[in-house]
């Protein structure tokens, strides 16, 4: 993903397609009078007007990189073009709020539409690493101020006034000591050829109308009328339908298929063969068309495929966990992060004053309710793509590199997603429509089945974690983390000599400056089984070896578990944060062994802390009392989303840890559905009381950073409680 990323912006502006203004509106659909300003990616904050409402005989102006850009027409309409997915997270709303804030519009009179995969224009567009806010939010305030600003201007001109005497608010722009009051849609015109102010004072905080405040999601409404227009739900015309029967063991590959029942369901129309990039390697299938998706399932479950599954292992659960434990022990690593001599140091102790203990995390499934479906149209020599996709520019250039097209020659088009969680960040499933696309020559939606999306992966990988550690004097003295599992780099350009970049994620960096001894590892570890980002990404694994061993090393310390941190952590934000996760929880009064747990973790510059309480159940078990969460995301937008975010992070993190994982059998995936990966229900989800630290500083991720510190703050809990230390997941409430 970071090669991608790094890729993508290495496009200069003037590699940037040229368009006329008249063109520019043409293709956005939009009138062809109009304010619409946007600013370069990544540099951002050069804010340039595009557009003037003119006629055909327009002086060409160039297309800039845009990461996001506003429209306001000469009714007044405002219009954003959101340049990243909205999948649940709330982008859709929060992106609006923080236009309206400084723009002075109601926010019910923002219009969003999602805008093309278009690199030049719209600058990076994968939504993953909860990056939509807090990579944007900076340039957003800017640009809607400065459109503010030029429309006040015009109507200073307009009355000629001094402009001090006037001032915008919603959607106007009146005079103070007149009264006098225009419209935005009376001023874009006249705005619009106006000279962008270089200076652009923002609102302090203390300003703020809307944001930092709750308000109701503008696609809560769509998404309950049925308006929301999902991947499954897309339809164009001509349309046809397809399902694919694909190798159960993922890298196998046909070796013939028999389509005479297949042929006699009603409505299907071919049955070929199609082959899908994944990663580095390609997955065979056979697609079944027809004129529905039911008579293409239908017709699938008639079809009769031999497979060839030789010449690549297949793979089971407890061999993964056996070999990654044989290299732990046997092995250093590549060095991600050290400091001080810590081998030598843990060498060198007594056996009673270090730990040295194995974490084990399982491989997990994304399962987003919207199982896996895109429609694709192939043109001749281009491409156009529906669904729900979360990142555009990585599609174009996987269909691109594949069929020996250009970039520009593949049009994406994004839907609202029925959750992502990283999955449909992924490019098989548009590569595999675009396949079939071109050997019918017509548009087709491809879909899968929800045994599809659970059998074919790609995974959170499962890894294994040999953590060591020496305490001196109440303090860690030195500290050795190992990890081995699968390596979420698939692009072919990864040097494996290299450690894992993302070693330490979920560790926070504060620790470094207490701890004289450390080191990070990674053990290489390779499997023929695709892995790929999953809610949090390494975090949601790191932060259960880390801070459960941070919980062990405080056990052996002989000292309280939050102070433990706190003594280990030099860092006033993060004791703030501390602090009130001490004073909402009780902490401080909650007794001797009675079933709290904390842990506190980072993750995409945001950091939260939890603290999980747990109590026994008079039949047998154990369960979960409440959960309380303090974020520390720096600049926020929203916070129901945030609350909202947490609490779903909270029964994510409650399924990965006591509920679900994926285990393989022969190279066979053992869970298929819901049946057999069991989900949190809601008799299972313990109140969460979610805090938010309010402070000055850069924003942080939100969708993601409340899902690591569950599993190690729950694991910590059954600890103070019952005795019982939990070093692997996931582990049954029902069985402690």
């Amino acid at each position: 993903m970071k090669d991608s990323l790094k890729r993508n912006s290495q496009y200069s502006q003037e590699e940037a397609t040229r368009l006329s203004r008249k063109n520019f509106l043409k293709a956005a659909g939009l009138g062809s009078a109009a304010l619409a300003l946007g600013f370069y990616f990544p540099a951002g904050a050069h804010i340039v007007n595009i557009l003037a409402g003119e006629t055909a005989a327009d002086n060409e102006a160039p297309l800039v990189s845009l990461n996001a850009w506003i429209h306001i027409d000469t009714n007044g309409q405002v219009t954003l073009f959101d340049h990243r997915a909205e999948m649940g997270q709330g982008s859709y709303h929060s992106v609006p709020q923080i236009i309206a804030e400084e723009l002075e519009v109601d926010l019910k009179d923002i219009q969003v539409s999602f805008a093309p995969g278009n690199r030049n224009e719209y600058g990076g567009q994968i939504t993953g690493g909860s990056s939509t806010i807090r990579g944007s939010y900076k340039k957003l305030l800017k640009l809607s101020a400065t459109a503010r600003m030029m429309l006040v201007q015009a109507a200073a001109n307009q009355w000629k006034v001094d402009v001090s005497t006037c001032y915008a608010a919603s959607g106007h722009v009146i005079h103070k000591p007149s009264g006098k009051k225009l419209h935005y849609g009376q001023l874009v015109v006249a705005a619009s050829k106006l000279q962008p102010p270089k200076e652009v004072p923002l609102k302090p905080v203390s300003e703020y109308k809307l944001i930092r405040k709750a308000s109701r999601r503008i696609d809560t409404p769509l998404k309950t009328n049925g308006s929301a227009v999902f991947g499954l739900d897309k339809r164009i015309p001509d349309m046809l339908f397809a399902t694919v029967e694909r190798n159960p063991r993922m890298r196998g590959t046909v070796r013939s298929f028999d389509d005479s029942d297949t042929m006699k369901v009603k409505g299907v129309t071919k049955v070929f063969k199609v082959r899908m990039k994944v990663f580095n390697t390609w997955r065979e299938g056979v697609a079944v068309v027809a004129d529905s998706t039911w008579a293409a399932m239908q017709g699938k479950k008639a079809l009769k495929v031999e497979w060839d599954d030789s010449n690549f292992e297949h793979i089971s659960t407890p061999e993964i966990y056996r070999r990654q434990k044989e290299l732990l022990s046997g092995q250093e690593g590549l060095i991600f992060q050290t400091q001080g001599n810590p081998s030598e140091v843990i060498t060198a102790a007594s056996t009673d004053a270090k730990l040295d203990v194995l974490y084990e995390t399982p491989y997990q499934s994304h399962y987003a309710m919207e199982p896996v479906n895109c429609i694709a149209h192939w043109k001749g020599d281009t491409v156009e793509i529906w669904g729900p996709i979360q990142a555009p520019e990585m599609v174009q250039d996987a269909i691109a590199q594949e069929f020996s097209i250009p970039w520009q020659n593949v049009k994406v088009n994004m839907t609202f997603l029925g959750g992502g969680f990283g999955r449909k960040a992924f490019m098989d499933y548009p590569f595999e429509a675009a396949a079939i696309s071109k050997e019918l020559g017509k548009p087709v939606q491809v879909v899968w089945t929800r045994e599809d999306d659970a059998t074919q992966g790609p995974y959170r990988p499962g890894i294994s974690y040999r953590c060591e550690g020496v305490v001196k004097a109440g303090k860690i003295e030195a500290m050795k983390v190992r990890l081995c599992g699968q390596n979420i780099g698939h692009f072919s350009s990864n040097d494996r000599s290299k450690p894992n970049g993302s070693a330490s994620e979920g560790f926070l960096k504060p620790y470094t400056q207490s701890i004289p001894h450390l080191s990070i590892a990674d053990v290489t570890f390779e499997l023929p089984i695709p892995v790929l980002w999953w809610r949090s990404v390494y975090a949601s694994t790191n932060g259960f070896a880390y801070e459960s061993f941070i919980d062990e090393l405080a056990v052996a310390a002989g000292t309280d578990p939050l102070e433990f941190r706190r003594q280990h952590l030099p860092d006033e934000r993060v004791h703030k944060l501390i602090d009130k996760l001490e004073a909402v929880s009780g902490w401080k009064s909650r007794g001797t062994n009675k079933g709290y747990g904390v842990a506190i973790t980072e993750c995409f510059n945001s950091t939260v802390g939890q603290v999980v309480k747990v109590s026994r159940i008079p039949e047998g078990g154990i369960k979960i009392d409440k959960v309380w969460a303090v974020i520390d995301c720096g600049w926020y937008v929203n916070p129901d989303i945030i609350h909202a975010q947490v609490e779903g992070s909270v029964a994510m993190g409650l399924g990965a840890a006591a509920l679900h994982e994926v285990t393989f059998t022969d190279g066979l995936v053992d869970q298929k559905n819901f049946y057999d990966y069991n989900m949190p229900r809601i008799a299972d989800m313990p109140p969460v009381e979610v805090h938010i630290i309010d402070n000055a500083e850069d924003a942080g991720g939100v969708g993601e950073p409340g899902l690591p510190p569950f599993a190690p703050a729950l694991a910590n809990a059954v600890y103070d409680l019952s005795g019982k230390r939990i070093r692997r997941l996931p582990f049954s409430l029902a069985s402690v």
